[in-house]
Protein backbone atom coordinates (compact mmCIF):
# COMPACT_ATOMS: atom_id res chain seq x y z
CA UNK A 1 0.00 0.00 0.00
CA UNK A 2 1.74 3.65 -0.70
CA UNK A 3 2.06 6.16 1.62
CA UNK A 4 -0.79 8.48 1.45
CA UNK A 5 -2.82 5.12 0.49
CA UNK A 6 -2.13 4.04 4.09
CA UNK A 7 -2.14 7.25 6.14
CA UNK A 8 -5.47 7.55 4.56
CA UNK A 9 -6.81 4.06 5.75
CA UNK A 10 -4.84 5.29 8.88
CA UNK A 11 -6.84 8.55 9.30
CA UNK A 12 -10.14 6.81 8.68
CA UNK A 13 -9.65 4.02 11.33
CA UNK A 14 -9.08 6.83 13.42
CA UNK A 15 -11.96 8.90 12.55
CA UNK A 16 -14.25 6.01 12.91
CA UNK A 17 -12.54 4.97 16.47
CA UNK A 18 -13.44 8.80 17.63
CA UNK A 19 -16.81 8.21 16.30
CA UNK A 20 -17.50 5.54 18.01
CA UNK A 21 -16.12 5.90 21.58
CA UNK A 22 -17.76 9.35 21.07
CA UNK A 23 -21.47 8.49 20.22
CA UNK A 24 -22.07 5.82 22.92
CA UNK A 25 -21.02 3.29 20.35
CA UNK A 26 -19.02 0.45 21.28
CA UNK A 27 -17.24 0.19 24.46
CA UNK A 28 -13.48 -1.30 22.69
CA UNK A 29 -12.53 -0.40 19.52
CA UNK A 30 -9.67 -1.76 17.49
CA UNK A 31 -8.26 -0.08 15.22
CA UNK A 32 -7.70 -2.80 11.73
CA UNK A 33 -4.12 -3.78 11.30
CA UNK A 34 -2.24 -3.44 8.33
CA UNK A 35 -0.03 -5.49 6.33
CA UNK A 36 3.34 -4.74 7.12
CA UNK A 37 2.35 -3.66 11.20
CA UNK A 38 1.50 -5.75 14.05
CA UNK A 39 -2.11 -5.33 15.16
CA UNK A 40 -2.33 -2.76 18.09
CA UNK A 41 -3.63 -4.36 21.51
CA UNK A 42 -6.41 -3.02 23.44
CA UNK A 43 -6.68 -3.36 27.26
CA UNK A 44 -11.00 -3.63 27.86
CA UNK A 45 -11.79 -0.88 30.26
CA UNK A 46 -8.44 0.81 30.38
CA UNK A 47 -8.36 4.66 30.06
CA UNK A 48 -4.85 5.88 28.77
CA UNK A 49 -6.28 9.36 30.10
CA UNK A 50 -7.04 8.14 33.47
CA UNK A 51 -3.30 6.43 33.68
CA UNK A 52 -1.35 9.59 33.16
CA UNK A 53 -1.18 11.86 36.49
CA UNK A 54 -4.60 12.75 37.73
CA UNK A 55 -5.60 16.09 37.74
CA UNK A 56 -8.01 17.44 40.01
CA UNK A 57 -10.94 19.35 38.42
CA UNK A 58 -11.11 22.60 39.11
CA UNK A 59 -13.76 25.42 37.95
CA UNK A 60 -12.17 28.36 36.96
CA UNK A 61 -15.41 30.48 37.94
CA UNK A 62 -15.48 29.71 41.63
CA UNK A 63 -11.56 30.64 41.61
CA UNK A 64 -12.04 33.85 40.27
CA UNK A 65 -15.52 35.07 41.27
CA UNK A 66 -17.64 37.97 39.36
CA UNK A 67 -16.50 40.18 42.81
CA UNK A 68 -12.82 38.77 41.98
CA UNK A 69 -13.17 40.04 38.33
CA UNK A 70 -14.81 43.30 38.78
CA UNK A 71 -12.46 44.10 41.35
CA UNK A 72 -9.53 43.40 39.05
CA UNK A 73 -11.26 45.48 35.83
CA UNK A 74 -12.14 48.52 38.07
CA UNK A 75 -15.55 48.05 36.31
CA UNK A 76 -18.84 46.05 36.56
CA UNK A 77 -18.83 43.15 34.55
CA UNK A 78 -21.17 40.54 32.91
CA UNK A 79 -22.61 37.03 34.57
CA UNK A 80 -19.66 34.51 33.51
CA UNK A 81 -19.37 32.13 30.53
CA UNK A 82 -17.77 29.17 31.66
CA UNK A 83 -16.31 26.95 29.24
CA UNK A 84 -14.56 23.78 29.43
CA UNK A 85 -11.16 24.93 31.48
CA UNK A 86 -12.31 28.21 31.00
CA UNK A 87 -14.33 31.09 32.57
CA UNK A 88 -14.60 34.75 31.28
CA UNK A 89 -16.39 37.84 32.49
CA UNK A 90 -17.26 40.69 29.69
CA UNK A 91 -17.86 43.81 30.02
CA UNK A 92 -21.42 45.67 29.49
CA UNK A 93 -21.59 46.67 25.55
CA UNK A 94 -22.02 50.52 26.99
CA UNK A 95 -18.74 49.92 28.25
CA UNK A 96 -15.49 50.25 29.43
CA UNK A 97 -13.57 48.21 27.90
CA UNK A 98 -13.15 44.93 30.24
CA UNK A 99 -12.56 41.71 29.91
CA UNK A 100 -11.62 38.84 32.82
CA UNK A 101 -9.98 35.33 31.58
CA UNK A 102 -9.44 32.31 33.83
CA UNK A 103 -7.83 29.15 32.10
CA UNK A 104 -7.14 26.05 34.67
CA UNK A 105 -5.49 23.05 33.21
CA UNK A 106 -3.24 22.36 30.44
CA UNK A 107 -4.65 25.34 28.52
CA UNK A 108 -3.70 28.15 30.91
CA UNK A 109 0.03 26.31 30.49
CA UNK A 110 -0.08 26.53 27.00
CA UNK A 111 -0.81 30.51 26.82
CA UNK A 112 2.30 30.37 29.17
CA UNK A 113 4.79 28.68 26.75
CA UNK A 114 3.78 30.52 24.04
CA UNK A 115 3.92 33.75 25.53
CA UNK A 116 7.27 32.71 26.75
CA UNK A 117 8.10 32.01 22.78
CA UNK A 118 7.18 35.14 21.84
CA UNK A 119 9.10 37.03 23.90
CA UNK A 120 6.95 38.45 26.74
CA UNK A 121 8.68 39.97 29.37
CA UNK A 122 7.77 37.48 31.93
CA UNK A 123 8.78 37.72 35.34
CA UNK A 124 8.86 35.49 38.83
CA UNK A 125 6.60 36.21 41.71
CA UNK A 126 8.24 35.04 44.62
CA UNK A 127 5.99 32.42 47.05
CA UNK A 128 3.19 32.07 45.02
CA UNK A 129 2.49 28.46 44.15
CA UNK A 130 4.92 26.03 43.00
CA UNK A 131 6.00 28.52 40.18
CA UNK A 132 4.16 31.89 39.25
CA UNK A 133 5.06 34.36 36.37
CA UNK A 134 3.17 37.97 35.69
CA UNK A 135 3.47 40.34 32.83
CA UNK A 136 1.75 43.17 31.12
CA UNK A 137 -2.42 42.19 31.54
CA UNK A 138 -1.72 38.32 32.88
CA UNK A 139 -0.49 36.18 35.56
CA UNK A 140 0.17 32.31 35.36
CA UNK A 141 0.60 29.99 38.56
CA UNK A 142 1.27 25.97 39.09
CA UNK A 143 0.19 24.76 42.55
CA UNK A 144 -0.32 21.17 43.35
CA UNK A 145 -0.10 20.38 39.27
CA UNK A 146 -2.50 22.87 38.82
CA UNK A 147 -1.76 25.43 35.90
CA UNK A 148 -3.94 28.67 35.79
CA UNK A 149 -3.53 31.95 33.85
CA UNK A 150 -5.81 34.96 34.36
CA UNK A 151 -5.83 37.74 31.68
CA UNK A 152 -6.92 41.23 31.83
CA UNK A 153 -7.88 42.79 28.61
CA UNK A 154 -8.22 46.74 29.20
CA UNK A 155 -7.24 50.18 27.33
CA UNK A 156 -6.07 51.39 30.76
CA UNK A 157 -2.61 50.93 30.76
CA UNK A 158 -1.11 47.50 32.62
CA UNK A 159 0.93 48.70 34.76
CA UNK A 160 -2.29 50.12 36.84
CA UNK A 161 -3.16 46.16 36.95
CA UNK A 162 -0.18 44.76 38.27
CA UNK A 163 -0.68 44.74 41.88
CA UNK A 164 -4.17 43.39 41.57
CA UNK A 165 -2.96 40.87 39.26
CA UNK A 166 -0.78 39.81 41.92
CA UNK A 167 -3.58 39.90 45.45
CA UNK A 168 -5.42 37.79 43.30
CA UNK A 169 -3.28 35.13 42.03
CA UNK A 170 -2.38 34.87 45.72
CA UNK A 171 -5.74 34.10 46.67
CA UNK A 172 -6.52 31.88 43.56
CA UNK A 173 -3.67 29.62 44.98
CA UNK A 174 -5.52 29.22 48.66
CA UNK A 175 -8.45 28.15 47.17
CA UNK A 176 -7.33 25.11 45.48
Amino acid sequence: MAVPERLAAIVAAAVVALAAAGCGGADEVTPPAFADQPAIETTAGADPVASATPVRAVDPCALVSKVDAERLAGTPLREPVPGAESCTYTGPASGPTAQVEVYVGDGAKKILDIDRELGHDLRPIAGVGDEAHIEDGAVFVSSDGVWIAIRLVSLADPAVYRKALEDLVRAVVTRL
